[in-house]
């Protein structure tokens, strides 16, 4: 789908895509001045429902929607799978305009990080857990590229998924901190009719791999379930996670947290809400997943 010279009118082709940064600041200051909600829906493309669903939301809730379709390559560590994450812009832009969104920005990495770029967004405690044991620089690289989403798209609310609950606290913290102008807002995890939470990196998976990956979502009904019928010992739920998840032949576990909903600081003991987060490799992909637990 080709460009075409901003007008000022609304287009009747949707989504429209924009993939110049400083046009897409110039459509999203005009809309604004037009007084419109905008929504911005933050993905790396080979969208699905789970994205959809982000979608649809800000589609309901906004006057415009904005969805970003960008890689982005500097929450990639060396030897993570930047080079072969799914790419499928026409096959996005298909499914966005079966939902009516308005936009989608899906700019290049060279117009997002010119030559010379030098600047970063770090966001401490909250990062620097769970995945950012293992990805130590990754955040780094998402709260940078969220923060110039939200300034390229003046949104006035974005939409997040449940399935990144860690990155959700940290864009959180970030906006609190940093005093930025938007709303969070966070969906539930999108599954199967298996339970396994959708995700771009499933269709790296084999059929037996796909069929593995289940102890995810069996390992986090088990700890829910545990923890509604009154155990308390983060402990003994763990023994009872990694035994399922052990169960699949190629699953090695990176980490089961038993945390709390806001810090992400481990739990030895369940005494009210909580957040079960895990990251698990079946076979050479990485799956994370996680399941909210509120008692009141």
């Amino acid at each position: 789908m080709a460009e075409a010279e901003f007008n000022g009118k609304e287009e009747e082709l949707k989504p429209y895509l924009v993939v110049d940064v400083k046009e897409m600041c110039k459509r999203a200051d005009a809309l604004r001045a037009q007084g419109k909600r905008i929504g911005l829906v933050p993905t790396m493309g080979a969208l699905h429902l789970g994205h959809l669903s982000l979608a649809i939301a800000a589609k309901n809730e906004c006057d415009v929607v904005i969805v970003s379709d960008f890689v982005n390559p500097t929450q990639f560590a060396p030897g993570e799978d930047f080079d072969k994450y799914p790419r499928t812009l026409d096959a996005d832009i298909n499914l966005l305009s079966k939902i009516g969104a308005d936009y989608i920005f899906a700019p290049k990495p060279s117009d997002m990080y010119p030559e010379g770029f030098d600047a970063k967004v770090h966001v401490g405690g909250v990062s620097q857990l769970l995945e950012g044991e293992f990805r130590p620089t990754h955040f780094d690289g998402v709260a940078t590229v969220v923060l110039k989403l939200f300034n390229i798209s003046r949104a006035d609310v974005a939409y997040f998924g449940q399935k990144d609950y860690q990155q959700v606290q940290v864009v959180q913290k970030m906006i609190d901190d940093l005093n930025v102008p938007i709303q969070i807002e966070m969906l539930p995890i999108i599954r199967e009719r298996d339970g396994l939470a959708m995700s771009s990196r499933n269709q790296y998976l084999s059929n037996e791999e796909r069929k593995e990956a289940l102890v995810l979502s069996e390992a986090l009904a088990k700890a829910e379930e545990m923890i509604r019928a009154g155990e308390r010992d983060a402990n003994a739920i763990y023994a009872e996670m990694r035994a399922i998840i052990e169960s699949a032949p190629s699953a090695k576990i990176d980490y089961m947290r038993v945390a709390d909903p806001k810090s992400l600081q481990p739990l030895e003991r369940v005494a009210g809400n909580a957040v079960v987060l895990l990251a698990v490799r079946i076979g050479a992909t990485r799956l994370i997943d996680n399941k909210i637990i509120d008692r009141k």
